[in-house]
């Protein structure tokens, strides 16, 4: 049967997560009619995050309560295109969200701003190492600088109330921040969370042996906050309930607790929950897309006409919709054509435990998702990477964030892997444990990419997103490094014993390792490299905006939400003041 056709409206954003909210709010304040589609169930932090339903470790942990369906929609995945790409059965590696909020709902907190040698990578690396080391990388400059970018930053961060202390404030270096961080504008909305025991000793380590530890900046709230939508947010309660989880308390920031009370009262914005995105059409010539189909709970089709589109989904999601809807050339990994699916990048994570004698008290179960200890030495060009041999880095940091009983059972190297020994040492070492994890970057190479899968189909037909990935060569020996100096550092704090080791190949999914998943969609000044132009819009189709991690060149070493923000406030701006204006290709 035939999409039933609804009657046109002034712009559809595809997912209301993180972008989606941004996007639909600025929109609506510019006056425009706006349809916010999501795949997933409507959710509010009363009644669907309450306790205690919302401490079932079982349902949200280990059987992904909060995440995407895979019986319905899921990735193929292999290591190299030789390879045949199976369907992940299983969220293990990374964990895509569904419902409204998006992946924001069950994210951790952790709140950084990419630095400007991540965002200018390429033109870095070449004026201070010259062009050999770029060799078999297919790394980019953004189009864009964190001076650029800095407002939208600032902006971002008072909409999330994030907690945290300035290192770099309007050209001067303030003692008790990060000391690498580019200069910005004002102070963190809220004071830096309370720092734990163990990141105490992380602290006193890692300065002892010359570095410059810093409180994680966090959006899990350090006290009461009212942001400039007039949504108040609470003070973190520490519950250890963070990632995979909903925040029952308003103290984590997301969609529910920033923006969407306001955005769903206005009468402007119309969301429709259930709603699968099937495909953008486009018109006759190709140039403009037209409306977006979408099948509802009940599988029955309908067309959304409109003038605008952002597309603003999980990352993986935007390059499969692109892809499905031929908007921009796929690309050929053969022949290094084509642009949607390129430079896809993950993110390189390890770490080492400090097992402690029991008179160290280390109190897991009492932390949020972001509050920590950690240090930028290592974090992206803050290093000499001339003698290593590697680009990239990492930050290191002593952030536990939680100690539930399922996930969270520490025990030293030796130790059965099960039966009464084993609970003896979980029993033995769970309050005296401590994690100092390596969060490193992705750099992209030419074979690492996404396209569509040609045997495996979702629900509705439609071919599965494709994966090929595995760890780039340069990012293990980056690996090797940064956990070598976090080896150091965790010695250095006093424990009876230090295990853990660096990040080895090959990539696999049936391990949790980061939902940091970025490219395939890249932003650019060249359209030969690049999905969208500098303001997030399509080379291709000028009124489709695409907007998320997939518009990241490669990935750096921090998380990526900071970015995503400040890209989507970004976005919007040129939108809101230039585009609607004068619709066509912003230059």
């Amino acid at each position: 049967m035939a999409a039933t056709r609804l009657p046109p409206v002034d712009a559809v954003v595809l997912g209301v997560g993180l972008v989606g909210s941004m996007l639909g709010r600025e929109l609506t304040k510019a006056g425009l009619k706006v349809v916010g589609l999501e795949r997933g169930q409507p959710r509010s932090t009363v009644p669907d995050f309450q306790g205690p339903q919302m401490h079932d470790e079982l349902r949200y942990s280990i059987r992904k309560g909060l995440m995407q369906d895979t019986a319905r929609e899921t990735v193929t995945f292999r290591n190299k295109g030789s390879e045949t790409a199976l369907p992940i059965r299983r969220w293990e590696s990374f964990l895509p969200g569904t419902g409204l909020g998006g992946a924001m709902v069950h994210w951790n907190g952790q709140t950084y701003r990419f630095q400007d040698s991540d965002l200018r990578m390429r033109s870095q690396t070449v004026q201070r190492y010259g062009e050999k080391m770029l060799a078999g990388l297919s790394i980019q400059d953004w189009g864009v600088t964190a001076a650029d970018l800095e407002p939208s930053f600032d902006r971002f961060e008072y909409l999330l109330g994030t907690s945290g202390k300035a290192g770099h404030l309007q050209g001067r270096k303030i003692e008790g921040g990060n000391p690498f961080e580019d200069s910005r504008s004002r102070e963190y909305p809220t004071p830096p969370q309370k720092e734990p025991y163990g990141s105490a000793l992380f602290r006193k380590a890692a300065a002892n042996l010359g570095y410059h530890p810093f409180t994680q900046p966090s959006s899990n709230l350090s006290r009461n906050y009212t942001n400039p939508e007039g949504v108040q947010l609470r003070s973190c309660m520490f519950c250890g309930f963070c990632e995979r989880y909903g925040c029952e308390h308003y103290a984590k920031s997301s969609p529910q607790t920033t923006l969407l009370p306001v955005l769903l009262k206005d009468p402007r914005f119309q969301l429709r929950t259930q709603c699968q995105v099937l495909r953008v059409n486009l018109d006759k010539d190709r140039k403009r897309a037209v409306s977006v189909t979408y099948a509802d709970a009940q599988g029955r089709e309908f067309e959304q006409p409109a003038s605008l589109f952002i597309v603003g989904m999980f990352a993986l999601n935007n390059v499969r919709l692109l892809l499905l809807s031929g908007i921009g050339q796929p690309y050929d990994p053969a022949s290094g054509k084509g642009v949607v699916g390129r430079n896809y990048a993950y993110q390189t994570t390890s770490g080492v435990q400090v097992f402690f004698d029991e008179k160290v008290n280390i109190n897991p179960f009492m932390r949020s998702g972001a509050c920590g200890t950690v240090m930028a030495d290592f974090v992206s060009d803050n290093f000499d990477h001339g003698p290593l041999g590697f680009l990239g880095g990492g930050y290191i940091g002593e952030v536990m964030t939680h100690g539930r009983p399922i996930e969270f059972h520490p025990t030293p190297p030796g130790t059965p892997s099960w039966g009464s020994a084993w609970k003896k040492a979980v029993a033995r070492h769970y309050n005296h444990t401590s994690s100092v994890n390596v969060h490193g970057s992705s750099v992209a190479v030419p074979q690492n990419y996404l396209d569509l899968d040609p045997t495996y189909k979702d629900a509705w037909g439609l071919p599965l997103l494709r994966m090929t990935f595995d760890f780039p060569e340069n990012d293990l020996k980056m690996s090797a490094y940064v956990t070598d100096r976090a080896a150091e550092i965790a010695r250095a704090m006093g424990g009876r014993q230090v295990a853990g080791g660096p990040r080895k190949g090959p990539y696999t999914i049936t391990q949790y390792q980061s939902t940091h998943n970025t490219g395939g969609t890249i932003m650019g000044t060249d359209p030969s490299t690049s999905v969208v132009n500098r303001y997030l819009q399509s080379w291709d189709v000028p009124n489709v905006f695409v907007i998320g991690a997939s518009n990241f060149p490669q990935n750096a070493s921090y998380n990526p939400t900071g970015t995503v923000g400040a890209l989507a406030y970004w976005a919007a701006d040129a939108i809101v003041g230039r585009y609607l204006k004068q619709p066509g290709l912003l230059a």
